[in-house]
């Protein structure tokens, strides 16, 4: 039975990888960037002109992706960074509450309370498959919506914004920060804070899935968290 139940969690793993890996999300209040030549041009010169090179790390870019595209690609690079840093932070975030046991009120489906649910990769396991088809369908549309903006976000228009009445394109920018007063420095300032918090919320996302599904593989997590 411990067997099977590695077995399990080491597949919603895989699962929850590649959920993350085309998760789409919008990008609310990130400055539109220009069109972009498709050139090959240096590392430093791309990401020095880019939000996201802060200190202490200065350029994040472990694994050296910008030496091999153009800046089209890098562009389509950050767009990706920014919606897998925004799940991040929501799964990161609901993983915890979770954790916490904390939970919405009501049914998530006829007979179905929240409270039923459990924890970590239980929870999602636990969610009816019409629930799961939902939740799917609903990141498809956002990811497609995005896709079809004019223009694209990579020929000028904005990184992963999603266009929609009634407040849709709102969805990550809530309290309209974009839509204030505040200056392009102090938007700048929002943004590097935006990055910089995906990045450590991907870090400690995979760091909760590698805890529950490998024990001990995360000396700083409890078995199983």
């Amino acid at each position: 039975q411990k067997a099977d139940l590695k077995l399990n969690r080491a597949t919603m793993l895989k699962t929850c990888a590649a959920a993350l890996a085309i998760l789409g999300t919008t990008q609310a209040f990130l400055a539109g960037n220009t069109a972009v030549p498709s050139k090959v041009v240096a590392r430093e010169s791309i990401l020095e002109t880019m939000e996201g090179a802060t200190a202490p790390m200065g350029i994040w870019d472990p694994l050296g992706l910008a030496e091999i595209g153009t800046e089209t690609t890098v562009a389509w690079y950050r767009a990706a960074e920014i919606k897998h840093g925004r799940v991040a932070m929501a799964a990161t975030v609901g993983w915890m509450v979770s954790k916490a046991g904390i939970t919405f009120p009501g049914d998530i489906a006829t007979g179905v309370p929240f409270s039923s649910l459990g924890k970590g990769f239980d929870a999602w396991a636990a969610v009816p498959d019409a629930g799961k088809l939902q939740i799917v369908a609903f990141i498809g549309l956002l990811e497609l919506t995005t896709e079809f903006q004019k223009p694209h976000y990579l020929m000028g228009g904005r990184l992963g914004y999603v266009p929609g009445p009634a407040g849709y394109g709102k969805l990550w920018d809530p309290w309209g920060f974009s839509t204030t007063s505040k200056t392009e420095e102090e938007l700048s300032v929002l943004r590097n804070k935006e990055l910089n918090n995906g990045r450590a919320a991907m870090i400690g996302i995979m760091a909760f899935f590698s805890a529950t599904a490998i024990d001990g593989s995360v000396p700083a997590l409890p078995s199983g968290f």
